[in-house]
């Protein structure tokens, strides 16, 4: 009943990609300022830290699961008309625009060393 109502064609999922963006972004990071309060690791380690494995992780799970809910709706909205492919075209758009930013802002991640 729940899954029927909240279809790739109701107007919430033309917000809960953004959603879930900002909330990836303000747990990667603050977990990134916690955990270098209480446990930096050592400046010699670089990049490849424990650290930057668990944020990287959480990022490409995070980039996944965008870009899975994006094909969903898109292929929703082939199948539909009207008002409800225009909620399912725009959602699986901006669900793959909240992926993108999740790459982009993740990539210093895998790159740079944390707490510096």
């Amino acid at each position: 009943m729940v899954l029927t109502r909240l279809h790739f064609t109701h107007p919430i999922h033309l917000i809960i990609g953004l959603t879930l963006w900002s909330l990836w972004f303000v747990a990667v990071y603050s977990g990134l300022s916690v955990a270098c309060a209480v446990v930096p690791p050592p400046p010699e380690a670089g990049a490849l830290t424990g650290l930057n494995a668990v944020l990287g992780g959480v990022s490409f799970i995070t980039a996944v699961g965008l870009a899975a809910l994006a094909w969903g709706s898109c292929q929703v909205a082939k199948q539909h008309q009207g008002r409800q492919r225009f909620h399912a075209t725009v959602s699986a758009w901006l669900y793959l625009f909240s992926a993108f930013g999740v790459v982009f802002a993740g990539m210093p991640i895998i790159s740079v060393p944390p707490c510096l």
